[in-house]
């Protein structure tokens, strides 16, 4: 998500203890994990500037029902410090050359987080014959300006505005070149007719800081999360209030548990 500072609200991911591997994509290093064994393999992309600890809480487990990667983009985790505005397409290009280098043929299971579901959209796009099924949790989402601007306009325009200041301190932002610099706004990208799942949080705040978290706000995000996913054929929506926007960390068992129905839904 583009606000920040909702990382303050939750607790920030620990770093794995396992050693990564390293590989060179484009001339930088970028760290990499690979464990578990199955008919499907299950690509990891973590949200916002978090490296592949985001997935700590659910990674060894889902490695029970495929083979898993997971890894830190450039810039990020202990991959090549790299400081620049990124877009989706370029960070979807280096997953594809990761999956190059790594001689993955297979068309994997797309499973993204919070910004990641930003490249993982532009990834089914690009390349679909690579991606078997999606499953983003808690995923960014263009429109959440719009939820907020639907509740009280003027109100949002304060907020968004404060917002982006901070989402663009010293210059650099994860969403820079996907949000903030695009007008009119951008939308989803087409994505195949493969299975989707869409995890969305509608837990509610007790003092939300925006509109975005009020109780209005809550129900539009889970109802437009709701829509996307159920224009597919073969989409899901699961909506929970019992987590917040990590919820891999509160709820891992529920991540684990759509993520072992999604690999059941594809067709072999």
């Amino acid at each position: 998500m583009k606000f920040r500072w909702l990382s303050l609200l939750l607790v920030f991911p620990l770093s794995a203890l396992a050693t990564p591997a390293m590989v060179k994509i484009k001339g930088y290093e970028v760290e990499y994990e690979i464990s578990g064994q199955g008919e499907h393999t299950i690509f990891l992309e973590a949200g916002g500037s978090a490296g592949m600890s985001d997935w700590d809480p659910v990674y060894q487990q889902l490695t029970q029902h495929a083979k898993v990667i997971r890894y830190s983009r450039i810039g990020n985790g202990n991959s090549t410090k790299l400081r620049k505005n990124y877009s989706s397409e370029e960070y979807a290009e280096e997953a594809m050359l990761l999956l190059d280098n790594l001689k993955i043929k297979e068309p994997v299971v797309y499973m993204a987080h919070s910004y990641g579901a930003y490249i993982a959209r532009t990834f089914a796009a690009t390349y679909p014959q690579k991606v078997a099924a999606l499953m983003l949790v808690e995923p960014a989402s263009e429109h959440d300006v719009d939820i907020m601007g639907e509740i009280d306009l003027a109100k949002a325009q304060k907020e968004i505005a404060q917002v982006q200041m901070d989402d663009l301190q010293n210059g650099m932002s994860n969403q820079y070149l996907d949000f903030w610099a695009k007008r009119p706004l951008p939308d989803y990208p087409q994505i195949p007719d493969i299975p989707v799942t869409v995890i969305a949080s509608i837990k509610k705040y007790d003092n939300p800081p925006v509109l975005f978290f009020s109780d209005a706000g809550r129900e539009k995000w889970g109802k437009l999360h709701s829509d996307w996913a159920k224009a597919f054929p073969q989409g899901k929506a699961v909506l929970t209030d019992k987590s917040y926007h990590y919820t891999q960390f509160e709820e891992p068992e529920l991540v684990v548990a759509e993520a072992a129905e999604l690999l059941s839904r594809i067709k072999h």
